[in-house]
């Protein structure tokens, strides 16, 4: 059990059926009346943010998240199979679960999957991956302005925009939280 007063940023509870993730808390003690615990929560599962007061004495039941490295594997329609490394099992996750990142996972990437109480709700990719252009204008001596951007298909079928020196071949590093150009690798 957690009570409202030990709130802290990324602490998980159980609320109404509902796992809940702490964003952003603030501890109110105003001059006249009782003390109150102002948050922002994350609904784990759904991903809605909502704001809610509580009284410190309220207690919750603690949710643990399991958060498991796997390997993605292959897709199969809508259902995309990641393999467990130490028990070769296959867990498929539907194609609704997945984030947009996950448009930068090449097969045999690991993965990050979160589930609760056995159920697979999410999947965190690698921050930062390595990926080759596929299809892109071609780059012409003397493009080195900086802030020229143009786009690009990866490996993947993702597109990007990459800067004008960036040719066909070359494997440039994306950050997938933002899906963004960092550099080539």
């Amino acid at each position: 059990m957690v009570s409202a007063g030990d709130f802290r940023n990324g602490v998980t509870f159980e609320m109404d059926g509902q796992v809940w993730q702490i964003v952003e808390f603030q501890h109110v003690k105003p001059g006249k009346g009782a003390a109150f615990v102002r948050t922002k929560l994350k609904n784990v599962i759904a991903g809605g943010v909502v704001e809610k007061t509580f009284s410190p004495t309220d207690k919750y039941p603690t949710a643990y998240i399991e958060r498991k490295e796997m390997a993605y594997s292959y897709n199969d329609g809508g259902l995309y199979y990641f393999m467990d490394p130490e028990t070769y099992d296959m867990v498929p996750i539907s194609a609704d679960d997945l984030p947009d990142s996950f448009k930068f996972v090449k097969e045999q990437m690991v993965c990050r999957i979160l589930s609760y109480k056995g159920k697979v709700f999410g999947l965190e990719p690698p921050t930062f991956v390595n990926l080759e252009v596929t299809k892109t204008e071609p780059g012409f001596a003397g493009n080195t302005a900086t802030n020229t951007l143009k786009p690009a298909t990866l490996e993947t079928g993702a597109e990007v925009r990459v800067p004008l020196f960036i040719n066909e071949g070359e494997v440039i590093q994306i950050d997938t939280r933002t899906g963004e150009y960092l550099g080539r690798a």
